[in-house]
């Protein structure tokens, strides 16, 4: 098996059918125009790759490789081929390691930023050419080209034929031409997705549909009724004070990758991380709906933690719950602002936790929360005083949350 390497080839490089050099000022203004403008990644790759058969090149095999900021994916390949639907990958971090990706030109052209050609000959094929993108479709030559944004995220494309002939020096030089327009195309969804991605990551779903409508300055409270849930890991001091620093961090990943998906499973949003606690809302067409999916997040992520086993560390939470009335909008100083949830139920739900961990009890719901839910499904705890509120709160919990108890 030989592989040629080169980088760009000029027009008189190599010969063959000549395609006509206008189509390239066509192409370009296709990618930079309105049509364009509104396409995903997909319809994008689509459309792309049928105007470049329609102008006559051997296309037959297009791929884009959108880098991305994301917690858990490096990027996102897109895959069209003459005929077939239009293929999306998101690719997971870790898959510059694997076998095939490592060694792979795409991989080469993402780390030097400059293209390059690969020509197959022979029976024996490198292991990339066995991946997902390019695996039993007989293609002979792949241009392969970095696509360089200006926020230094180098993204790719990847442009193939089966001719054994590969591409004419005419193609090529359109190809060329198209690149600096493609690129432009491709930065502007990597963007739009970067920037959807940060604000989920970082705020949640619903604030950051609030953010991109413009509700960005301080002052802004929404009022709004919805069942809150704050929950708090037990006996974080001692694990912090006994284990070294990336242990602790180690475990409370652990403890909110089994927080989290409980909440969010129900519907839920986190609003806050609070170091070891997590303060997440309901909102659903009821408050009746809200309580029972907060009450079955909260048996979940309990569900979830008793299920955790480590040699140096159980993992307990105390989760209380209550339904009331919070404002929801941004607070802060200047130009530095924070989403929030704010006001006296949020401290109600506070103080209620507070209880969970002198008494032990794993769940705990104030007197409206259980009426909201059915007082037929719970048992009373008794009444407790809660700082900075002058009356005793009676309180509540479930029979499901016993097998939880723990020490107070």
């Amino acid at each position: 098996m030989t592989e040629e390497r080169t980088t760009r080839k000029s027009p008189s490089e190599v010969a063959g059918d000549p395609v006509d050099p206008t189509v390239a000022v066509e192409l370009i203004e296709w990618l930079a125009g309105d049509e364009c403008y509104d396409l995903d990644e997909a319809t994008l790759a689509e459309g792309l790759g049928q105007c470049l058969c329609a102008a006559g090149l051997p296309l037959d095999r297009l791929t884009l490789h959108f880098r991305t900021l994301h917690p858990e994916y490096l990027g996102r390949s897109v895959a069209w081929s003459p005929g077939e639907s239009v293929e999306v990958l998101d690719r997971e971090r870790g898959i510059e390691t694997t076998p095939g990706f490592s060694d792979s030109p795409l991989r080469r052209v993402m780390n030097t930023r400059e293209a390059l050609t690969v020509r197959l000959h022979g029976s024996v094929e490198p292991t990339w050419v066995h991946t997902d993108l390019y695996r039993g479709r007989g293609l002979k030559e792949f241009i392969f080209v970095p696509l360089c944004g200006a926020d230094g995220l180098v993204s790719a494309a990847s442009f193939s034929t089966t001719r054994a002939s590969g591409f004419t020096s005419s193609v090529r030089a359109v190809l060329e031409r198209i690149i600096p327009a493609l690129r432009n195309a491709c930065e502007l969804r990597t963007l739009r997705r970067a920037e959807l991605t940060l604000l989920n990551t970082y705020v949640g779903a619903t604030t950051a549909r609030r953010v991109m409508a413009g509700h960005i300055r301080r002052g802004e409270i929404e009022a709004f009724e919805a069942a809150l849930l704050l929950c708090d890991l037990r006996g974080f001091t001692d694990l912090s004070n006994r284990l070294p620093g990336s242990r602790v961090l180690e475990l409370l990943d652990s403890y909110f990758d089994r927080i989290l998906p409980a909440i969010t499973r129900e519907g839920g949003e986190v609003i806050k991380f609070m170091g070891d606690a997590v303060l997440a809302f309901f909102h659903h067409e009821s408050s009746a709906a809200s309580c029972s999916a907060a009450l079955r997040g909260a048996l979940g992520a309990l569900d979830s933690l008793a299920r955790f086993t480590a040699p140096d560390a159980d993992l307990d939470a105390g989760i209380a719950l209550h339904y009331g009335e919070a404002g929801y909008g941004n607070i802060g100083s200047g130009h530095r602002l924070d989403f929030t949830l704010i006001g006296r139920d949020v401290n109600l739900v506070s103080r209620i936790q507070s209880v969970c961990s002198s008494t032990g009890c794993p769940l705990l719901m104030s007197k409206r929360f259980a009426t909201l839910l059915d007082l037929r499904t719970v048992i009373p705890v008794g009444r407790h005083d809660l700082r900075g509120f002058a009356e005793q709160v009676e309180l509540y919990s479930v029979p499901a949350a016993s097998r939880y108890t723990q020490k107070p």
